[in-house]
């Protein structure tokens, strides 16, 4: 088995230490190890993390393939710094079945530089009108725990209600995509300022915030757990840390792209900034960065969201919703959160590695970097510096909103498993 020393990393942004991986595990953590056999590291001035973990990935495959594979994604997740990803369910056919559910998994497990969790579908088809098979989800090969209708809102309360009575049976979680449809129809950006300017149709802050209102009663009731998608207006974050308040087990997330952009961008009309949920007020994003740093939103999650060039090379009418997020998020989170002083690295492994593998029950990740540990880890340059040029990305899409942009940090090297899928900056 090869053996893997990093020699002089600070360990969660802290304490210097050197790291002997031994197969797939952490054999030793320490000052001064000996090494021996093995493959060293240098790693002076940068961060080791857990592998990074995202709640939140769409892989497209099956169905979609020009957009995404599971091999091109987890490349670009490995890019990343993420040793295991979430693919929702809004794939060709839709992950309803355990049929679907299993051929992703065995995907992920024959050709994924990341391990590849199914989300599976709530309702069958996406359709909102008649729940899935959660339970043969759950039993499958693939045991899936995380189920949404990513992409379109649960809206009847009673499927809801049913659907998070029955994951609680399993322990199971039901992670909503909080889009009250009537309040958004013909919606194009958000709804304000710039979108009055702008002539275009306006999606309410409101429409996002009822849902979660609604579902954070109705998980109450239930005693079940619920996961919040893609959370991004300040009413929002209200509402999620009076039910935390409560004692009601919600947890939620946001995107990097929700904690940068504004909506002020749109008034270039280049469709690369069109987004649902829509990006938001400069209000919104600080309030939601508020929340990150206190605990009240609990991870970041990338929503990645590949599209082929005609789907965003258009008029933003026609243009296809969506952002490539996996490659610069832990940039992003590094100028967001920790280079305004709102989080330490310790505080990015939680958001971006313990809590989203605690909320997915993601085996084997989100641990501490500790001998005996599994050898899932992310090392990274925060000095570096560098312009975001999507050429050369691992994704199979271009959709970044980030091009010419000059954004903090890389991820050097990813270990899955102790098995090097990132080396100097390149997938090995």
């Amino acid at each position: 088995m090869s053996k893997t020393l990093i020699r002089g990393a600070q360990v969660l942004g802290g304490d210097v230490q050197d790291v002997l991986v031994d197969g797939e595990t952490i054999a030793a953590t320490g000052t001064g190890l000996p090494a021996g056999d093995a493959t060293v590291i240098e790693a002076e001035g940068r961060i080791l993390l857990p592998g990074l973990v995202d709640l939140h990935t769409h892989l497209r495959e099956p169905g979609r393939e020009d957009s995404e594979t599971v091999l091109t994604g987890t490349r670009a997740a490995a890019t990343g710094g993420f040793t295991s990803v979430f693919a929702m369910a809004n794939t060709f056919p839709v992950a309803d079945t355990a049929g679907v559910v299993e051929q992703v998994y065995r995907l992920g497990r024959e050709h994924g530089y990341c391990d590849v969790q199914p989300i599976g579908a709530v309702t069958v088809g996406l359709e909102g009108r008649k729940l899935a098979e959660l339970g043969a989800m759950h039993d499958s090969a693939a045991g899936v725990t995380v189920f949404s209708d990513d992409g379109k809102c649960v809206d009847d309360a009673v499927i809801m209600r049913r659907a998070l009575e029955y994951v609680k049976a399993f322990g199971g979680v039901v992670a909503q995509h909080a889009q009250e449809p009537r309040l958004t129809e013909g919606a194009q950006m958000n709804e304000g300022t710039v979108s009055a300017e702008l002539g275009l149709g306006g999606w309410p802050a409101v429409a996002e915030e009822s849902i979660i209102a609604r579902d954070v009663l109705l998980a109450e009731h239930v005693g079940s757990r619920l996961h919040i998608c893609h959370l991004s207006t300040a009413g929002s974050v209200d509402i999620v840390r009076w039910a935390k308040s409560r004692g009601i087990d919600v947890t939620a997330e946001v995107t990097p792209h929700h904690l940068l952009l504004t909506d002020e961008l749109v008034r270039s009309y280049n469709p690369v900034y069109k987004v649902n949920p829509p990006l938001r007020t400069e209000r919104d994003v600080l309030a939601l960065r508020q929340a990150l740093a206190d605990g009240t939103i609990d991870i970041v999650a990338t929503d990645h969201a590949p599209h082929p060039h005609e789907d965003k090379d258009c008029e933003w009418a026609a243009a296809a919703m969506g952002m490539v997020g996996l490659e610069t998020a832990l940039s992003v989170v590094q100028q967001t959160m920790v280079e305004t002083g709102l989080l330490d690295w310790a505080g990015v492994a939680d958001r971006m590695s313990f809590a989203p593998a605690r909320i997915g029950r993601a085996t084997g990740h989100g641990r501490p970097v500790s001998a005996g540990e599994p050898a899932n880890l992310t090392l990274v340059d925060p000095a570096y510096r560098g312009t975001v040029d999507p050429a050369g990305f691992a994704s199979r899409s271009r959709n970044t909103p980030y091009e010419g942009r000059e954004l903090p940090g890389r991820v050097t090297h990813t270990f899955l498993r102790g098995r090097a899928t990132l080396m100097d900056g390149k997938l090995a």
